[in-house]
């Protein structure tokens, strides 16, 4: 069998494993299988589009076919994949054509991880929004363009990023979440602090240490019991309450998984000739889901599979939040329990570096607002 790379997926991290492999290999067949449209989209592109008053299609900037055409690859969209024979090395797949076996020489899983919402009580526990793709969004768009009022449910970064950008287009907005401040897993408390008082002096209604109990219809409003026992109205509610791993598929085909599909510093699964890239993979017990890290892992990948073979080696990633209330940037362990931090507030703007309490190296740093121009030089020396 001549060399065919199969990826399943087609979000972020397939799309840079197509673009990287391309830049290396233009002749290897490559066909991508994906069970939405295949359209390329920026996906942090969601958390603003209310304020911009986008639609799904103005997000995407290659429609399917011409991102086939322009890198030399078979796009097999609204198609999904079955099962994967590992002895075989073929994926079993399915459309509205029907079902038929694929071959592959290497294949890649880039199934990406989806939204994580818990089984609520009520009779609307379904009518829970999520938007962790173009489709989801695409679904819901008017819904949440004709809303009033909405409950954001989750305040980490992209359920704060949301919140921020809903109120900015003039929806009343409630953020809840069970954790006592505002992007538990990223800030320290002072921090986050700053940023709960900022949002509410901007007219966001914040419901911290709390849990939705239920969701309820009744008539054209959504009814949430959060646990202290109050009930509120919604026209919407929008869950942003963490990601899952899409693992099914390889947990059906043997592979090894845990939070993740586990991969090794190649990136390949416990079954040789198959590798797993993005949101799904699992790395020295990590799932990484921010763009840098995916971007340098698809880059290795590419150079593995055109047979060259090459190590991920990931470099603290700089994040920054699209909290445009107060901008972001930040990077290391900015919530280490033991870290000694030295916090100094200056202009218009925090400046937050973590020490270790013995070594006295830096662990990580946050900046905001005009101190975001010392993110690189602090980047650099965590490297």
């Amino acid at each position: 069998m001549n060399d065919h790379i199969v990826i399943v997926g087609s979000g972020f991290a397939a799309y840079q494993l197509v673009k990287s492999l391309r830049k290396i290999d233009s002749t290897t067949a490559i066909t991508v299988i994906t069970a939405d449209s295949g359209d390329d989209y920026a996906k942090p592109d969601l958390s603003h589009v209310f304020s911009r008053q986008q639609t799904a299609r103005d997000l995407i900037k290659q429609a399917a076919a011409e991102f086939a055409l322009t890198n030399a690859i078979t796009l097999l969209n609204h198609t999904k994949v079955e099962a994967i024979d590992a002895q075989l090395k073929q994926v079993n797949i399915s459309n509205a054509s029907g079902s038929k076996a694929l071959s592959y020489s290497q294949l890649v899983l880039a199934t990406g991880a989806h939204a994580f919402v818990p089984p609520f009580a009520g009779n609307a526990a379904d009518e829970v929004i999520t938007l962790n793709s173009l489709a989801e969004y695409a679904e819901n768009q008017d819904k949440i363009a004709s809303a009033k009022s909405v409950l954001v449910l989750g305040a980490g970064l992209i359920g704060t990023e949301i919140a921020m950008d809903l109120s900015i287009a003039g929806k009343q907005v409630t953020l809840t979440d069970k954790a006592t401040h505002i992007m538990p897993s990223l800030l320290p408390e002072l921090l986050s602090a700053s940023v709960y008082q900022t949002m509410v002096e901007r007219g966001v209604t914040l419901k911290l240490g709390q849990t939705v109990e239920s969701i309820n219809r009744h008539h054209q409003q959504l009814i949430a019991k959060t646990s202290d026992d109050h009930n509120t109205e919604y026209d919407v509610i929008i869950a942003a309450m963490g990601l899952k791993s899409n693992i099914t598929l390889a947990k059906q085909a043997g592979l090894t998984t845990q939070q993740g599909i586990v991969v090794d510093r190649y990136l390949q699964t416990s079954q040789p000739g198959i590798y797993a890239l993005g949101d799904c993979a699992e790395m020295d017990g990590q799932v990484r889901a921010f763009l840098q890290p995916t971007m340098l892992s698809a880059m290795a990948l590419a150079k593995t599979l055109a047979g060259n073979l090459t190590a991920v080696t990931l470099a603290p990633c700089l994040v920054k939040a699209k909290t445009p209330w107060f901008p972001l940037s930040l990077s290391g362990q900015t919530t280490r329990q033991d870290a000694s931090w030295e916090i100094t507030h200056s202009g218009n703007g925090y400046l937050a570096k973590a020490f270790d309490p013995e070594t006295e190296q830096l662990l990580g740093f946050i900046a905001s607002h005009d101190q975001q121009a010392s993110a690189f030089p602090l980047l650099r020396q965590l490297q």
